[in-house]
């Protein structure tokens, strides 16, 4: 190798990690920009569902009293304090606060597939069907976003009637939505 064939291989090698540099800092400064914008999955139709006026609705305090929610809506639900939900099966995660909040749902879907459940604020949720849970296949949350803040992907069945419990939520309010991963 030449000098000259050296030089110009440092110069290439420098202007690549400048670009690289640049690319890096250019993607974290849109981060700090939109706390939301660093979902890995396309979280357009969760985006637009959370930028219009919610249907504030009352979480059930047990099964009976629980509202029936659909996909492609936002709601506010309003939750109790956890200690006076009456849960099917014991949540999922254990309450990390004394002061947490809670709620049911029931959800009936007319196709079964990937749905997504998102959420305003760190909560928990967990999905029954016939007196089982059903494991989520993913899941994602940003810091700061809350358009939505946390979304979780559960595989789920068609007809049945399935359970949505809440727990372990910060705040009596949580905004909610449901929609079909295609």
């Amino acid at each position: 190798m030449t000098p000259l064939t050296a030089a110009l291989n440092r110069a290439r090698g420098a202007r690549l990690y400048l670009l690289l540099a640049l690319a890096v800092a250019a993607q974290s400064a849109i981060a700090d920009q939109d706390p939301c914008a660093g979902f890995s999955w396309n979280v357009a139709r969760e985006r637009a569902l959370f930028a219009a006026a919610p249907q504030s609705i009352a979480a059930g305090r047990e099964l009976r009293s629980s509202p029936l929610l659909a996909p492609d809506r936002l709601y506010e639900l309003q939750l109790g304090d956890q200690g006076q939900v009456t849960m099917l099966l014991a949540p999922g995660k254990k309450s990390v606060s004394d002061a947490a909040y809670a709620g049911l749902a029931r959800l009936q879907l007319p196709q079964a597939g990937s749905y997504r459940i998102s959420m305003d604020q760190p909560a928990w949720i967990d999905v029954l069907a016939d007196g089982k849970m059903i494991g989520s296949s993913g899941f994602q949350g940003r810091p700061g976003c809350v358009a939505p803040h946390k979304i979780v992907q559960f595989a789920l069945p068609a007809g049945p009637q399935l359970v949505l419990q809440f727990s372990a939520a910060a705040a009596a309010s949580l905004r909610v939505t449901i929609t079909h991963v295609d």
